[in-house]
């Protein structure tokens, strides 16, 4: 590190605290930027590969991670129309013991919050940041006027940032969530995410997401695949309709569908896929969703905010200017975001969307292929993230 800079970040989410704890652990003047007026998680569970668990342990969080998540050791769905597999993922298939961790969006986000907060970045809430000024490094809020100006400005503020370029449109489906409790007598898997099928137009999963602390509960993420159209649809009928179509599809589901007594505990996401390039202007860098932004089908988007974060930090360590920082950072990362949103795009219809012919390909000639040799390392290696060999990539210090 050839100085000490000032750094602005807009977004107080998994990337921009990520990047805040490494950047101000290196000594640089850092200052997080965040609309609410308490910084908050939203959404509900994730999953975190060794890709991302990998850049937590650099920043001392993932014995705590691993702690208050839950190992998953397997994807699998099943076709509600013919009791087929139609996706099964073991994590062993690439490497004995590899496994992912499902968690509360909140309690990673409360982990990276103290680590940023501990590394000694400020925190400014009810701070709505407009726009940015690529060239003398400052932000706009709405309410307060201008920030900087900064020697780095850093756009973290996810897949409808302002200071990125727009998606031409959303994709057509986007999912319901909510966390429940874990049930004592199940029928689920507590080692993995389950998912079931109608075609591509319904799925339903559930995964298991840990616990926000050692003395709460264990908790699941359940989640409902919906037309983004439809959505105000939904809203307006009686729930029961929704549970109806819920338990007709995986029935062993209905303890959970039962406990959800009102719309608003079924949180909307609406999803869109797109690429910002280039990845930096000037003194504005892009990071996470505000760079690649994709539907959660490869489970890949925490995971990859992780790597940008860490692959910005390696580039500002490396010195020089800001059109030397992002020419590193870009090349550290630019290979494999292209690969994952590539795969991402490939995937989601397969998943998600009114195909006819997809998912009777998927049902009958995919899954049963993807069971021969050397179809199941190839798919471990693609969900958790090591396809393109991104921490490689980023050095021997990501792989310590």
């Amino acid at each position: 590190m050839n100085r000490t800079l000032s750094i602005g970040i807009a977004g107080a989410g998994i990337g921009g605290l990520a990047a805040a704890a490494f950047l101000a652990r290196q000594g640089h003047r850092v200052t997080v930027f965040d609309q609410f007026e308490a910084a908050g998680p939203v959404g509900s569970g994730l999953m975190l590969q060794e890709t991302g668990l990998v850049i937590l342990a650099g920043l001392g969080l993932r014995e705590r991670v691993e702690a208050l998540g839950a190992p998953i050791a397997r994807l699998w769905g099943l076709s509600a129309e013919t009791g087929r597999a139609v996706l099964d993922v073991r994590f062993a298939a690439l490497r004995k013991g590899l496994r992912g961790i499902g968690i509360q969006r909140a309690t990673l986000f409360a982990l990276l919050h103290q680590a940023a907060a501990a590394s000694g970045a400020r925190l400014m809430t009810g701070a709505r940041i407009t726009a940015a000024n690529a060239a003398s490094g400052t932000l706009v809020d709405r309410a307060s006027g201008g920030h900087g100006p900064f020697d780095l400005v850093i756009d973290a503020l996810g897949v409808r940032s302002p200071l990125s370029s727009a998606p031409a449109e959303e994709l057509p489906y986007g999912a319901l969530w909510a966390t429940l409790p874990w049930p004592d007598a199940g029928p689920f898997d507590p080692s993995a995410l389950e998912q079931r099928y109608e075609a591509a137009r319904k799925m339903a999963g559930v995964m298991p997401s840990g616990r926000t602390s050692e003395r709460d509960a264990q908790s699941l993420t359940y989640f409902w695949s919906i037309r983004g159209d439809s959505h105000t649809a939904f809203r307006a009928a009686p729930l029961v309709h929704w549970k109806d179509a819920a338990r007709a599809l995986w029935p062993e589901t209905a303890m959970l569908v039962d406990q959800i007594t009102d719309h608003d505990q079924l949180t909307f996401a609406r999803y869109r896929h797109r690429t910002h390039w280039p990845a930096a202007t000037g003194r504005l860098v892009h990071l996470g969703d505000s760079w690649h932004a994709a539907s959660p089908q490869l489970g890949q988007g925490a995971n990859m905010a992780l790597l940008d974060a860490f692959a910005l930090a390696r580039a500002v360590e490396a010195g020089g200017e800001a059109s030397d920082i992002a020419a590193m950072y870009t090349r550290q990362r630019a290979g494999h975001v292209r690969l994952y949103q590539l795969m991402t795009w490939a995937f989601t219809p397969v998943y998600q969307s009114d195909s006819q012919l997809l998912p009777w390909l998927r049902d009958r000639l995919v899954a049963p292929v993807s069971t021969l040799w050397p179809a199941p390392p190839l798919l471990a290696a693609l969900v958790s993230g090591a396809l393109g060999a991104p921490l490689k990539r980023l050095g021997s210090k990501a792989e310590r």
